[in-house]
């Protein structure tokens, strides 16, 4: 029953899914990152304000414009292999019409599972994938997740969710520099200025810091 041909779809949607996954990782998360994320908030805010449902909206609701499409179709294919193929088995291998409401069956369940589990999978996948050492977050805006952020003196570290430039979320370590006046509290935010080994520099944003670092920076 395992190797029946009525389970061959599946096998093959398996198959390709997990090749997927192998260029995700090859890749380090696929080409196309969030960026698309942010057009369909604002069609989303517009379709809102009409009262309409868009078709952004709807492809949302199974994952599109969340989560890097190589992923999440490499999630899906997986899904609807192993999902169709339990069916499958524990429906005795039904064949005809009932194949194909199986195989419906299935595929409306890959997808919205698929949804759910693309998008962290998809962070996981762009923080394992990034250079770790770069220097990629440098002038990006965080948010405070750590009780405070300490100053560099303190002997302490605080901790900094940070949006990339590709609209990776990351968490890192941060200090405040020395020359720092105002000390960032959780939830607020913070601009990214240095990193050193152990940690990055940060200041809060749009703060008497702030204005300080990009007047010293202007004058190199």
């Amino acid at each position: 029953m395992l190797f029946s041909l009525v389970n061959l779809p599946y096998w093959i949607c398996l198959a390709a899914g997990v090749l997927l996954y192998l260029m995700v990782i090859v890749t380090g998360g696929g080409d196309d990152q969030l960026d698309t994320d942010v057009d369909a908030d604002v069609d989303a805010d517009a379709d809102a304000d009409s009262g309409e449902l868009g078709f952004l909206d709807f492809l949302g609701w199974f994952g599109f414009g969340k989560a890097p499409l190589i992923l999440l179709l490499a999630t899906n294919l997986s899904l609807l292999g192993v999902i169709g193929w339990m069916l499958n088995l524990a429906l005795g291998l039904p064949t005809g019409f009932q194949a194909g409401l199986l195989f419906v069956l299935a595929t409306a369940i890959a997808l919205l599972l698929g949804s759910l589990i693309a998008r962290p999978l998809g962070q996981v996948f762009a923080q394992f994938g990034e250079d770790a050492s770069s220097d990629r977050l440098i002038g990006c805006v965080g948010t405070v997740s750590s009780l405070i952020v300490p100053t560099c003196r303190d002997g302490r570290i605080g901790q900094v969710d940070v949006f990339d430039t590709a609209h990776n979320l990351v968490s890192v370590p941060a200090v405040l520099p020395e020359w720092s006046k105002v000390l960032p509290k959780r939830g607020e935010k913070v601009l990214v200025i240095d990193r050193q080994p152990e940690f990055y520099v940060v200041v809060a944003k749009d703060s008497a810091d702030s204005d300080y670092w990009f007047n010293q920076s202007s004058q190199k």
